[in-house]
């Protein structure tokens, strides 16, 4: 019995283990597709599901912030990339170099947008209030895949494979002062914006930046 306690314990690292592991392109899985381990949600945990491997956003107010063990959820320069579904007229955000809070806005780092049809005209891809972006790119109801970069005081914004948005922090932003919305480092989350807008995200991978 001890025999095949271990054998199965043994089993479980390694399979723990390879999901933080990257693959050749230096990609590192963030979701499983099972549960939320590895991550934290914050002031409302009912507006976050998991239905047959996709994290389904639907509810009020609310962020699922990665706070798992890949870099020690605190990342520089890197590339973000996932699949990504909005419902009509839903609203939600990618943040990144953020950290968890209890509740409200992150007040850290910045939110790139994901928004084809909600009446903000900030549309995917804006580096949300800085940078924005008016146009639309692709259609509520199919997958897409959204892609960020960033390295040094730049933010690059794929959709699909094509750059529909580039941020320069120093151009772009000028004097940030004080603030707290500003490339340094830290973690990503996702936003849950309102309870009427259902979005959609699966495979969410990272690969960190020299």
């Amino acid at each position: 019995m001890k025999k095949i306690i271990c054998i199965v314990l043994l089993a479980f690292i390694s399979i723990s283990l390879q999901a933080q592991k990257a693959d050749k392109d230096g990609w590192i899985k963030l979701f499983n597709g099972k549960s939320f381990k590895g991550w934290s949600i914050s002031e409302n945990p009912e507006s976050f599901s998991i239905e047959d491997g996709v994290i389904k956003i639907d509810g009020p107010r609310a962020h699922l912030f990665y706070t798992g063990k890949v870099e020690n959820h605190d990342f520089d320069n890197f590339e973000l990339k996932m699949q990504v579904k909005t419902m009509p007229n839903a609203n939600s955000g990618i943040f990144i170099h953020t950290a968890f809070q209890e509740d409200g806005w992150p007040e850290k780092g910045y939110e790139i947008q994901v928004n084809q049809t909600h009446g903000d005209w900030r549309k995917t891809g804006s580096v949300y209030s800085f940078k924005d972006v008016k146009e639309t790119f692709v259609s509520d109801g199919e997958w897409y895949t959204q892609h960020i970069i960033v390295e040094g005081d730049q933010v690059t914004v794929k959709v699909n494979g094509e750059v529909i948005n580039e941020f320069t922090e120093a151009q772009d932003r000028g004097d940030i002062g004080d603030s707290q919305k500003k490339l340094s480092s830290g973690t990503i989350a996702l936003q849950a914006h309102d309870p009427k807008s259902v979005i959609y995200y699966k495979d969410i991978m990272i690969k960190p930046l020299p």
